[in-house]
């Protein structure tokens, strides 16, 4: 259970007892939520490095006295929410370098009669007490000079001894539940001097006639004091007032989650004759007055108010501040009525003329305000405002034109579902915010701003950087924003930060590209890589646009099909130009014409035959075969039948279809070879239909004529089956004298009648 650091996590794993084996690597061991009962003074003694021990929400009800006398580098030690009955200086006696100790939500009703916490020199943090918790003693927290925090759960605290908080010097915080009114008084006194911040929950502010001040020549720390779900009445709020002034170091009071139960009816004269107050910032948050339409205007407490500075008044009915009253709020700056009942005409009662003299800052986001051009008018009455929300209010419209403070810088508009932006903004601001107003475009000139929100909106681009050239800091989250492009990005020449994240990107090339090498990019968009992702393309959806890389034809996809066009059209051109030159055409069709005589007989019919043999030549070689071979054998007895391509093929029929009948109607094909027959075009046509056609037989049905003398290799070697005749069987070579020609004849002869 424990990780590289030796923070070791056994929490909720049902444990009945602290496990054994503990070494002294362990720097942390977290057992809280199991069921452990008791702790043995075996149990932690090898952790002698423990840094923070967590125990809290276990079933703890006794613990042995030296159980922690080993953990002197312990800082940190949880045992709240257990079953602890009482506490044992003895304990805590060897934790010298313990700062936080929690021993909230146990059974103890006291602290014990000797000081529980005298040798925690280090410590920072107390957190103490429970419902059972009921007397404070005279040294309980004996030993403690100083604490960071210090948390009391007092809710039923009957009993307190005075001074016995006095002993701590200084508290830089003080959270204390009482209900005890009484005993409130008693423990504010002894508080005064040593509490930087008191907070005090659940309170009934007592009827307090005493003063909460000791005499005393030690000086005030008190600075802030906060009431929380305090019930209070006109009565003892006038008397608090009063009491209060007395702390001269008190500077800001706050109230959260307070009920009162009357209706302003304070004693103001009483409060007057008190003199001034030193609070300078009030707040208060979610008050419940009962009938607040009924409280009255504080009339008489304009003496009291002249010195605030600032003063927060949220959540809490306030529907109208009496003008007289305004108008002496002469020292205030802040001003906060967020959520609250303001409407247009109480505005104008609100913020009358001559009221609030000083105020900077105003914040009346989520009233019921309507009209924009009112609200200006009445918010143009203070001279020195210079930040004003009018956030989340219901305008709905904006108008053209617009009266304002000539000094305001700072204003929000966010949320007021107004349709568009108009000339109504002031021109001298330098931060706008107009978020969630469905906007669809900006291009308001406001030459100071230097900060724009324009987040949830329906803008698809960046807005124009010339009429807003000095923005430093721009928002366009969650808007339709697709992408930007380099040169909108520096149009905006001072920009430093850009927040353009959750928008549905279009991770085009174009867009990519500027992503990627735009130099210190990162630096200025706000969100980087994490809340920029692509929408589309599908492929890459859901992707950071940081890590997307898309391919060469993603990118250039009409370019590389405008190349593969190009390259196909060449393609087809060499093909076409080849085809030309090769006569491609005649072969496909001459390889059309043999595959269908292949389906034919291969022998025609005897009665289909009439020609003794088909003759093949070269038309160099003409004047030889008509005038002298044909002579010799259509002359001889019985005279030879022969077929020649100039005299016997059918005119008008295609070459090679007379070829393949001429082939099958002779019994014998005649090849008359010679130089000019193996260069001839002609002859190879005749050549490449005949070898397959006849070769294939296995026969005897040509006959070669060698004219002159020639080399086998001079023949194509595509026809092997030819070279390979003139290499195996005999030919007839034609002879130079005439008594061998005679011979040469008779041979011819023989072989044609064979």
């Amino acid at each position: 259970s424990c990780d590289a650091t030796q923070l070791c996590n056994c929490s909720s794993m049902g444990l009945e007892f602290i496990p054994p084996g503990l070494t002294a690597k362990i720097t942390g061991l977290n057992l809280a939520h199991n069921r452990i009962k008791h702790i043995q003074s075996q149990d932690l003694k090898q952790a002698v490095n423990l840094r923070a021990l967590l125990l809290q929400s276990n079933e703890i009800s006794s613990i042995d006295e030296d159980s922690f006398q080993s953990l002197e580098k312990l800082e940190l030690l949880d045992l709240s929410n257990n079953s602890l009955a009482h506490l044992s200086p003895v304990w805590f006696g060897h934790l010298f370098s313990l700062q936080h100790l929690h021993l909230q939500g146990n059974s103890y009703r006291d602290l014990g009669q000797s000081p529980p916490f005298s040798r925690l020199r280090n410590l920072s943090s107390l957190h103490l007490g429970n419902p059972q918790f009921s007397v404070i003693r005279q040294g309980n927290f004996e030993g403690i000079e100083f604490l960071h925090k210090l948390w009391i759960d007092g809710s039923n605290l009957s009993q307190y001894e005075q001074g016995s908080l006095k002993s701590i010097k200084q508290i830089n915080h003080m959270i204390i539940n009482l209900r005890n009114s009484n005993i409130f008084s008693e423990i504010f006194r002894d508080l005064v001097y040593s509490v930087t911040w008191l907070e005090v929950a659940e309170i009934e502010l007592p009827v307090e006639k005493k003063s909460l001040v000791q005499n005393s020549t030690r000086p005030f720390r008190m600075q802030k004091l906060t009431f929380k779900e305090a019930l209070c009445t006109d009565q003892t709020i006038s008397q608090t007032i009063v009491s209060l002034k007395e702390i001269t170091s008190l500077k800001e009071l706050q109230a959260i989650n307070c009920v009162l139960e009357g209706r302003g009816r304070w004693n103001t004269e009483e409060i007057a004759r008190s003199g001034q107050s030193f609070v300078e910032t009030i707040t208060i948050i979610k008050a419940v007055i009962q009938n607040f339409h009924l409280f009255f205007d504080l009339e008489g407490m304009e003496s009291q108010i002249n010195k605030l500075k600032r003063l927060t008044i949220t959540s809490s009915n306030v529907f109208m501040v009496p003008c007289q009253l305004a108008r002496n709020f002469s020292s205030l700056l802040y001003l906060d009525f967020q959520e609250n009942l303001l409407v247009n005409n109480r505005l104008n009662e609100t913020i009358c003329e001559h009221s609030w003299p000083s105020l900077q800052t105003l914040n009346l986001s989520q009233n019921s305000l309507k009209s924009l051009e009112l609200t200006a008018v009445y918010v143009s009455r203070l001279p020195e405002l210079i930040n004003l929300d009018i956030s989340q209010n219901n305008f709905g419209e904006i108008p053209e034109e617009c009266t304002w403070p000539k000094h305001l810088k700072y204003l929000n508009l966010s949320s007021t579902h107004i349709p568009k932006v108009t000339r109504c903004i002031p021109q001298s601001l330098e931060v706008l915010d107009v978020s969630g107003n469905n906007l669809k475009e900006f291009g308001l000139e406001l030459l100071s701003l230097k900060e724009l929100y324009l987040t949830r909106n329906q803008l698809k681009t960046l807005p124009g950087a010339s009429p807003i050239p000095n923005l430093v800091s721009l928002s366009v989250r969650r808007n339709k924003l697709n992408s930007f492009s380099k040169e909108e990005f520096e149009s905006f020449r001072r920009m430093e930060l850009l927040d353009a994240s959750d928008n549905n990107f279009i991770c085009s090339c174009e867009f990519l590209s500027f992503v990627h090498h735009e130099a210190g990019l990162a630096q200025v968009l706000v969100g980087w890589p994490d809340r920029y992702v692509c929408d589309s393309p599908l492929a890459v959806r859901g992707a950071q646009v940081g890590a997307v890389r898309l391919s060469l034809m993603e990118c250039h996809r009409s370019l590389v099909v405008s190349l593969i066009c190009v390259l196909v059209f060449l393609v087809v051109l060499l093909l076409v130009a080849v085809g030309y030159k090769y006569h491609v055409v005649w072969y496909l069709r001459m390889t059309w014409a043999w595959l269908q005589a292949k389906r034919k007989p291969k022998r025609a019919p005897p009665k289909d035959v009439c020609y003794d043999a088909f003759v093949s030549y070269s038309e160099n070689d003409s004047e030889w075969v008509e005038n002298t071979m044909v002579r010799e054998l259509e002359q001889a007895c019985p005279p030879f039948r022969l077929c020649l391509h100039k005299r016997d093929f059918v005119p008008g029929k295609w070459i090679v279809d007379n070829i393949i009948d001429s082939i099958e109607k002779s019994r014998k094909t005649l090849f008359v070879l010679s130089e000019h027959f193996v260069r001839s075009e002609w002859c190879k046509y005749e050549l490449d239909f005949s070898h397959f056609r006849l070769f294939d037989e296995n026969n005897d049905a040509a006959i070669l004529i060698l004219l002159e003398p020639i080399q086998s290799k001079a023949i194509p070697k595509r026809f092997c089956k030819l070279r390979k005749i003139m290499n195996t069987k005999t030919y007839l070579e034609w002879p130079a004298g005439e008594q061998q020609q005679q011979v040469f004849w008779e041979n011819l002869k023989g072989a044609l009648k064979s």
